[in-house]
């Protein structure tokens, strides 16, 4: 990764421990401080409470889908003053692609997806 990301702040939110390692380890380069959760209600109070400048975010999660955390998180925070979003997902349809546009994800990845490919996105939303 060609850009320094020293002070943002990157939360991944999986519930799988082995996906959050690969993100994690990934990122590790970046400069950045990365944070995890495993479940969508603690994704929620990391958002409000810790601010992050970007949220990697898988769709199925346990307690709150990640659907629901993001329109949760809507709710009480503008686009334009959040995080940005990119979810990622196992499901190959169009239609959580679509809802989640509406819901204006700023990036979707489906599973399995290249490491490159995310930290290219990452470095496109955080610069």
């Amino acid at each position: 990764m060609a850009q320094d990301l020293t002070g943002k702040t990157i939360l991944v939110v999986d519930d799988d421990p082995d996906i959050l390692m690969a993100i994690k380890t990934g990122l590790a380069d970046t400069g950045a401080t990365i944070k995890t959760a495993s479940d969508g209600n603690t994704a929620v109070t990391m958002v409000e409470t810790e601010a992050p400048h970007l949220v990697i975010l898988d769709i199925m999660l346990p307690q709150k889908s990640g659907f629901l955390v993001i329109e949760q998180l809507r709710k009480k925070i503008p686009k334009s003053q959040g995080p940005k979003f990119i979810m990622i997902t196992g499901n190959q349809g169009t239609r959580h692609r679509q809802y989640a546009q509406a819901l204006g994800v700023d990036e979707y990845l489906s599973k399995p997806f290249r490491m490159e490919r995310l930290l290219e996105l990452v470095e496109k939303l955080l610069s």
